[in-house]
């Protein structure tokens, strides 16, 4: 009986520490590297958002999509970035986050010409990986909240990439716990991609920013 609960305890400590212990890793790792203050961050030829879902489940405005549009627009509007690179899930034909938020940027002014899309970013990995492998860019501005901006850009530094992020405006923390608790288990998964080398699902032909 208590090598059960021997056993038992180990499992639970493994579990905990392979939830907190990359979280502490990324959180170090991205520290100094993502701001709030727009007069702050320094100016990067390529920004990145990264996409989400416009719509929540209930059929609002999802607040995560909304508050990376504004903080795109503002990046462009205080000449931070030239360019703005999409990068969201296209996997199916009704779902198309790039078109999507592409649409919502030209309606705020930003000129189509600017914008350019990724529609193979099924994942953070992807999105990141794809924009140095596929749109040639090492140095870029990440664009989320601040969570996912730090594990963006600890994916970038572990391929050799410079990215700073600006953060969106971060939601309720009610409105946010499910996703707060998929970051935990996203981050446990990221040191398994980095651990096994795992390649985007797609690559395809080179894109040029300009």
């Amino acid at each position: 009986m208590r090598k059960t609960y021997k056993y038992l305890l180990f499992i639970i400590i493994a579990f905990f520490l392979a939830l907190f212990i990359p979280n502490i890793i990324i959180n170090k790792s991205a520290k100094g590297s993502s701001y709030n203050d727009i007069n702050q961050i320094e100016y990067n030829r390529v920004g990145l958002i990264l996409g989400t879902s416009k719509y929540s489940m209930n059929g609002d405005i999802n607040l995560y999509y909304k508050y990376r549009i504004v903080a795109a627009i503002d990046l462009y509007e205080s000449k931070k970035i030239d360019f703005i690179l999409i990068s969201g899930d296209n996997g199916q034909v009704e779902y198309n986050e790039p078109k999507i938020i592409r649409a919502d940027l030209i309606k705020a002014g930003i000129p189509e010409e600017h914008i350019f899309l990724d529609y193979a970013g099924f994942r953070t990995w992807d999105s990141i990986i794809r924009a140095k492998k596929v749109f040639g860019e090492n140095k870029l501005t990440v664009i989320s909240q601040k969570f996912h901006n730090q594990r963006a850009i600890f994916i970038g530094k572990q391929n050799d990439m410079e990215l700073i992020g600006f953060n969106a405006k971060d939601v309720p923390n009610n409105y946010g716990a499910k996703t707060r608790l998929r970051e935990k288990f996203a981050r446990t998964k990221l040191m398994l991609d980095i651990l096994i080398n795992k390649q985007p699902k797609y690559l395809g032909d080179s894109i040029q920013i300009k």
